[in-house]
């Protein structure tokens, strides 16, 4: 019960971000969502039904061709062998002026610190990223860049 409410408190806190930062989504897609399905029910209650994918626990959810207004995933970019092409695949899974919002701890930009971040000692953890990363994903594609909150969160807005 405990790991269940702060889950959900790390779900609300990226909620709490993301929602007044963007018009409110018809449908959404939390991409990578691990086994739990806690962040789509999340959305769900606010108003905007949301389908979940996960390659180990809900490997056969996506739905072929279909596009949503938003796109969510929460700590699953640091996993990614392929970030790149995984980002181009949710791009052409979003609507015009749909938006992508991703969580995932931000580079410290300093070897000392890199050394010390807690982040990097996870194996699991294979990639990093900073704002910029993000800034120069959404120029390369396109996309608007919308928001960031220094930390961890960013909000882009796909243009096509």
């Amino acid at each position: 019960m405990k790991m269940t409410k702060d889950i959900s408190l790390i779900f609300n806190v990226f909620l709490d971000f993301l929602l007044p930062s963007i018009d409110k989504p018809k449908n959404a897609l939390d991409f990578g969502c691990g086994r739990s399905t806690l962040l789509a029910s999340l959305l769900q209650k606010e108003g905007i039904s949301c389908d979940y994918y996960d390659p180990i626990y809900h490997p056969h959810t996506l739905k072929e061709g279909k596009k949503y207004d938003l796109i969510v995933s929460t700590e699953v970019f640091e996993h990614l062998h392929q970030p790149r092409e995984v980002f181009e695949d949710l791009l052409l899974r979003l609507n015009p002026q749909g938006y992508l919002a991703i969580q995932t701890q931000f580079h410290p930009n300093d070897r000392e610190e890199f050394k010390k971040w807690y982040y990097h000692q996870d194996p699991t953890h294979i990639v990093f990223f900073r704002a910029k990363t993000f800034q120069v994903l959404a120029k390369t594609y396109g996309c608007k860049y919308l928001v960031d909150n220094d930390k961890n969160m960013v909000i882009l807005m796909h243009n096509a």
